[in-house]
């Protein structure tokens, strides 16, 4: 998941700003059960791999990004995939990071796309394509965008970003290949993405298909860490049809909660870009994110194959339907946030990206050592007044939190228990 600013709130903030949730609860509606089950041992061990020392974070340019590639084409050529072109599964590219760049001497990282195809079923529908995607780079020994810049040239290994989405692609290109659907799929593995979504947005100007023939994406992006059986889709209002197809997937397994906007700090907005509708499948924020504590330990591997089966459903229903999806360009919501893009101020919680209707801003979770931490807030919280400025969601909440500065000591409002606290918190400087 690319994180947009040294704030892990600006990644809330720019998924959130364009769209309110809507929740989906369980649903008595029956839906067959998958072909062939999401295997959890064999995406542990993936995930373990991906995530492991020898590839040193997988970062953009770096051999342990190359080798993590190399992997996902030999599983690919395994399962008897077609490549996409008569010889190789890569898509080669340069990514210039505009982060990292310098005046004079802009960092070059070769990388390369991993893209295989299954074609459909069906002869009047199979040169339409369904793309299944996750990005597979990550952090690796970079401060750029670490969350933990104290922790200098440790490894980020990135287990559940994104070692956990290329998995689930990887599983459900088995699943497919076992049985087929009638239009095609396109399965890839994006890389550059923590750089700025640079991989897919090379592919979506490099498609070997027209991009027209692309009935929707469907993207896995920290799809790792399920939490109290709630999963988090953001795209839903896209497809006019998405809806209902998410909830006949679920049929009551989880709490799934939906997020409208096509646009999102990760792959699927270089396709809604494109006028594709898109779904993104998200287990949430964590105090690991960006971190080298995002180790495979922590991957729940049983509820990624929960969320691989609704994912495996609602790409069978969108590439078998009779028609296509139908696209939707969602009205973006005017920001009232004050932006974050040149702030430094730091606070330290986590937002509950999944939190729905609650009046207020709940957090899943506070950094050890942050402001918050000594401050008192906890995980739980609702934050409901944050300097003296009412917070009602997640847009208020960062407005409140950017219209300051480090050094200010402001008064925060929770809601514990039933109860509202009063706290004193002095925020300090990201990375300070």
């Amino acid at each position: 998941m690319k994180i947009l600013s040294r704030s892990s709130l600006l990644f809330a903030v720019m998924i959130a700003g364009a769209c309110q949730p809507v929740v989906s609860g369980p649903t008595s509606a029956p839906t067959p059960a998958p072909v062939a089950a999401a295997d959890s041992a064999r995406m542990r061990a993936d995930i373990a791999y991906l995530a492991s020392d020898r590839l040193e974070g997988r970062r953009a340019g770096t051999p342990g990004n190359d080798s993590a590639a190399a992997f996902i084409e030999r599983r690919y050529q395994a399962l008897g995939l077609a490549a996409m072109t008569p010889t190789s599964y890569l898509q080669p590219f340069v990514a210039r990071p505009a982060a990292s760049a310098h005046p004079g001497a802009p960092e070059l990282l070769p990388t390369q796309n991993v893209i295989a195809m299954l074609p459909g079923t069906d002869p009047a529908l199979r040169q339409e394509y369904v793309v299944v995607g996750a990005h597979f780079d990550h952090l690796g020994r970079s401060t750029e965008g670490a969350l933990d810049p104290e922790a200098t040239d440790a490894i980020r290994h990135g287990a559940d970003d994104n070692a956990s989405g290329t998995a689930a692609v990887l599983e459900l290109a088995r699943m497919f290949r076992a049985a087929p659907t009638r239009r095609s799929l396109m399965f890839i593995n994006f890389s550059a993405e923590e750089e700025g979504l640079l991989g897919s947005a090379y592919f979506v100007e490099h498609s070997p298909v027209a991009l027209d023939s692309m009935d929707a994406m469907v993207n896995f992006d920290m799809v790792g860490r399920l939490r109290n059986r709630r999963l988090i889709v953001y795209g839903v209002a896209t497809g006019a049809e998405f809806p209902a197809l998410l909830d006949s997937a679920n049929a009551g397994r989880l709490t799934i909660f939906g997020q409208g906007d096509g646009f999102g700090p990760s792959d699927q907005s270089s396709f809604y870009a494109k006028n594709i509708p898109v779904l993104h499948f998200f287990t949430d924020l964590h105090a690991d994110y960006h971190r080298a504590t995002d180790v495979v330990s922590k991957i729940d591997a049983a509820g990624e194959a929960t969320v691989v089966g609704i994912g495996e459903r609602v790409i069978r229903d969108i590439a078998d339907r009779p028609a296509r999806i139908t696209f939707v360009r969602v009205p973006a919501k005017p920001s009232t946030a004050a932006s974050s893009s040149s702030s430094d101020v730091y606070f330290g919680s986590i937002p509950d990206m999944a939190a729905g209707d609650i009046r207020g801003e709940r957090l899943t979770g506070v950094t050890a050592g942050s402001p918050a931490d000594a401050g008192g807030i906890k995980a739980g919280d609702v934050v409901v007044e944050f300097g003296g400025q009412e917070v009602t969601d997640l847009e208020t909440y960062s407005a409140a939190l950017y219209s300051h500065k480090p050094g200010d000591v402001v008064q925060v409002v929770v809601v514990r228990d039933g109860a509202r606290v009063t706290l004193r918190v002095t925020l300090s400087k990201r990375g300070g």
